[in-house]
């Protein structure tokens, strides 16, 4: 376990770096060659690297762009992303640890564990194959599958989204025929002392985030039934959790890149937005408090003064000499890399029966959602948030997709972003960036006038997005484009991906 524990910090600290070389695990030359080498030895490294992209730079960017997340005074490393911005360069790293160190190195434990008829290795390969691919779909709408891996092929085609997740969702059936609960598993970080069984809930967590991903394009209706009616899900969430340390090299990737002061300096990049502090803070016409979500103590940080005030999107305050007391995100060394919340799934639960059931069900699993929510971040008052946002049927969307942001705003930004591009909430409201903040004017920051539950227009927004919209996509990444001739024509920034068209 401690050679599996060293090979896991080594490819976390390499994936946490902003370099574009990376180790690949079947290909360095002082590692095992492929036939030599045990599942026990890689699967961990594999997760390691999963965490460092997924718990990282997916939640950073996910953040600005679901507008959770916005710039602390005087910095700027990350401002492109408050903008609705996002480069063909920046993602590349993510994009080459998914494929080289992920994807790569799963297709080796998927063959040994299949010539080895290790069922239970197979299902977790198997199942985080699926989440990456998820994933990159979920970033670019389009990515190598069908040919992607195989050596003969020096240029992929990239296959459409859908094609993709009805590719997944076959693997997943394919290795949930497979395996029995009690079948092991190899060493692993997700779930190390435990058998097939967590695997499997967690596969089925998974399969139905993907058929509800495509609820607006595809008849999901009877696989999702199935799921609900088997009710084998996670009871937990499905996190990287107990396997930090507060030491370099060993930290949460997320705590590590932008609190930790390991590294020899300290990142001071990431405040929490406007939109999420005046949604979770709310005050009345006249300035007094109305309404605290009790999460918002778990999720963010008070600011020196001990208030919470949020910052907005699109700028790094160059000019302000006085602007500097935002908020930040509660980060520390051990704090989990979420894969999937319990709440996310009676979230979809919830609107699987607004669309095909009963409302009752659907308000159901909406208040289970909540309350899950709220114990996850142990603390109370689900009911009080239930009652003063009720679910309503008419218009199921919004109230899912605005408590659903909330929920996940300090859990999970990138799922946040995801899900308000697929259920269109929350959505924009009449007020702009530019409207909370002039650039160059200290004293002129108001948050008064936001609207609870809604986004705005960035200060200074990516001009190929523009006033009233998001960032849908990603473009396709340098680290393939460049060496793909078979790389797609970009389609635009504001081009939905498959799922939310």
């Amino acid at each position: 376990m401690k050679k599996n524990l060293l090979i896991s910090i080594i490819a976390l600290c390499l994936g946490a770096t902003s370099c574009d070389s990376y180790l690949d695990i079947n290909e360095n030359p002082n590692s095992p060659s492929g036939n030599n080498i045990e599942t026990d030895m890689l699967m961990p490294a594999i997760e390691m690297n999963v965490a460092s992209s997924y718990g990282n730079f997916l939640r950073i960017a996910g953040g600005y762009h679901a507008q959770q997340y916005a710039h602390l005074n005087g910095t700027s490393n990350y401002v492109d992303y408050s903008q609705f911005s996002m480069s063909a360069t920046r993602s590349s790293g993510t994009y080459t640890q998914f494929t080289q160190k992920v994807l790569s190195n799963l297709k080796t434990v998927l063959n040994k564990s299949s010539e080895e008829e290790d069922w239970g290795t197979y299902l977790a390969a198997a199942t985080l194959r699926a989440f990456v691919y998820e994933t990159l779909v979920d970033c670019y709408g389009e990515v190598p599958y069908l040919e992607a891996l195989d050596p003969e092929i020096l240029a992929p085609k990239y296959d459409d989204g859908q094609v993709v997740y009805e590719g997944i969702i076959g693997e997943i059936d394919a290795a949930l025929e497979k395996v029995s609960g009690s079948n092991p598993v190899c060493t692993n970080f997700l779930y190390p002392s435990a058998t097939a069984n967590r695997w499997i809930q967690f596969a089925n967590a998974l399969k139905l985030k993907i058929l509800m991903r495509m609820v607006g394009v595809k008849d999901v209706k009877s696989a999702v039934a199935a799921l609900i009616s088997e009710n084998n899900f996670p009871t937990a969430d499905v996190s990287y959790k107990g396997c930090w340390k507060n030491e370099s090299g060993q930290m949460s990737p997320f705590y590590a890149e932008e609190f930790s002061t390991a590294w020899g300096s300290q990142q001071t990049n990431i405040a929490a937005n406007m939109a999420i502090i005046g949604t979770m803070f709310i005050k009345d016409s006249e300035g007094n408090l109305e309404y605290q979500d009790p999460r918002l103590e778990a999720f963010f940080e008070k600011n020196s003064d001990g208030a919470y005030i949020g910052s907005v999107s699109g700028t790094n305050y160059p000019s302000a000499s006085k602007l500097t007391k935002w908020c930040r995100p509660v980060a520390n060394f051990d704090m989990p890399v979420y894969l999937i919340a319990v709440s996310e799934i009676e979230f979809f639960k919830a609107e699987y029966f607004a669309r095909y059931g009963s409302e009752s069900d659907a308000a159901f699993h909406y208040a289970a959602a909540i309350e899950t929510s709220f114990a996850a971040a142990a603390v109370s008052g689900a009911d009080v948030y239930v009652t003063r946002y009720p679910y309503e049927q008419d218009n199921f969307r919004k109230c899912i997709g605005i408590a659903k942001w909330v929920a996940l705003s300090g859990v999970n930004p990138f799922e946040a972003w995801c899900e308000m591009r697929r259920l269109d909430y929350p959505t924009f409201g009449t007020k702009k960036g530019s409207d909370f903040y002039k650039i160059g004017d200290d004293d002129s920051f108001n948050v008064s006038i936001y609207e609870p539950g809604t986004l705005y227009t960035p200060i200074q927004v990516f001009g190929q997005v523009g006033d009233n919209k998001i960032l849908e996509r990603y473009p396709y990444a340098e680290s393939s484009s460049a060496r793909n001739p078979n790389t797609p024509a970009f389609p635009g920034y504001t081009s939905p991906v498959f799922w939310a068209k």
